[in-house]
């Protein structure tokens, strides 16, 4: 008699990152929920940060070594490039798509500032949004509806609107929580 066991469960499910360019101002929200299988496995995981310039807010999705390897080359992009966003994004989208150790990292991010958003990935997209929200990860779907939603009928600044957004995609999601870190840049 063979007795089979069920095998771990490798496929993680980790992310909602959601950014909000308004006003001149640039939010950026991201959960703490780190799901291995159908369990979580952490609850208070840091996805967005500021850049260590401080003239940029970085969020991530993804596998979070990929991430973190990402956030470290983007962040020498933007030293090697002051002020220009775009440019430091595009140099990154470049390497991580002609790299062959690159290639294989598994994450997207979001970059931007007080005047533009980003979104960067592996196949070499670097996307700007035509209305200033963009999302990633699991509940990315979730959170870019209801910011849209919250651009369009409220008033609110980015920084209300991208952590009310990111908390009404933690309530559909389950690879979604609660436990929403916020950056922004005025």
């Amino acid at each position: 008699m063979r007795i089979r066991v069920p095998a771990i469960a490798t496929e993680f499910h980790s992310t909602t990152v959601l950014a909000v360019l308004r006003d001149g101002a640039i939010a950026m929200a991201g959960d703490g929920q780190v799901t291995l299988g159908n369990a979580a496995v952490k609850h208070g995981a840091q996805k967005v940060r500021r850049s260590a310039s401080g003239r940029a807010v970085i969020g991530f999705a993804g596998s979070a070594a990929d991430g973190m390897a990402l956030l470290e080359r983007l962040e020498a992009k933007l030293e090697a490039h002051p002020g220009q966003l775009r440019r430091a994004a595009v140099e990154l989208a470049k390497e991580w798509r002609l790299d062959r150790a690159l290639r294989r990292l598994e994450a997207m991010l979001l970059v931007g500032d007080p005047s533009t958003l980003l979104l960067v990935s592996g196949g070499g997209d670097v996307i700007e949004p035509d209305d200033g929200v963009a999302a990633i990860g699991s509940g990315s779907g979730y959170a870019l509806a209801a910011a849209r939603a919250l651009v369009a009928h409220t008033a609110m600044p980015a920084a209300e609107v991208a952590e009310r957004a990111l908390r009404i995609a933690a309530e559909i999601c389950i690879y979604t929580n609660d436990r929403v870190t916020v950056v922004s840049l005025p």
